[in-house]
């Protein structure tokens, strides 16, 4: 059987890293458009950069929970392409072997000038050199609203190839992710939503399963 799964922040919240949208319509106490996009980075990159050593620092800190285990062991039981939206690497420590990462990664840096890419220290600020054309223009590698996410081509291939379409902890608001239930359902996959609640594009799946990742993800893996 050949899967695809999606999975958003909601999969790594029960390792204590916090959800992208928050109630108060935060993010780790910023606003997203101070912290999350072009702009704010030309207008303030020491901020937009203390931020992201932040994460850093809190990625390293977390541990992978059930959830990313059970799929990594999905990945040894049947053709899987997960695809994530999170910029951590909990699906990496927990024994996945191919992590699609949409939405970057929080470990490492891109050059703003060159678009070389590395692995990124811990810490990096306005006069960090990029190890390939040596200008101080290292930002982190993630894709920020206002940009194109990566991979969206094997991505989109991957979702018409696949009989079982899943997305875990995922909210629905962010595009084009929230499309991705319609693309593989137009070829004919099952859809499942495994989320704590509801979310935005509930109505395209022909599943849901409600409850915290660390119990439902598992459950559903071994009923596979």
């Amino acid at each position: 059987m050949r899967i695809v799964v999606l999975t958003g922040a909601g999969i790594s919240a029960e390792s204590g890293l916090r959800t992208f949208r928050a109630e108060d319509g935060l993010w780790e106490d910023h606003h997203v458009e101070d912290v999350a996009t072009p702009q704010a980075y030309a207008r303030d990159p020491v901020l937009v950069h203390r931020f992201y050593n932040a994460r850093r620092s809190a990625v390293a800190a977390a541990q992978p929970n059930a959830a990313h285990r059970a799929l990594a062991d999905l990945a040894q039981e049947h053709d899987l392409t997960l695809v994530t939206q999170n910029v951590d690497d909990l699906h990496e420590r927990g024994g996945s072997p191919s992590v699609i990462h949409m939405h970057g990664e929080v470990n490492r840096a891109l050059c703003a000038a060159c678009d070389h890419r590395w692995p990124s220290p811990m810490e990096i600020d306005v006069n960090t050199p990029c190890p390939s054309c040596g200008r101080k223009t290292a930002r982190p590698d993630i894709v920020w609203f206002g940009e194109m996410p990566y991979h969206m081509d094997q991505i989109s291939a991957e979702l018409e190839r696949a009989d079982l379409f899943a997305a875990i902890g995922t909210s629905g608001n962010v595009y084009p992710a929230a499309g991705f239930v319609q693309l593989a359902r137009q070829y004919n996959a099952h859809c499942v939503e495994l989320n704590l609640d509801r979310s935005s594009v509930s109505r395209d799946f022909h599943e849901h399963i409600t409850g915290p990742a660390t119990k439902i993800v598992p459950d559903w893996v071994l009923g596979l």
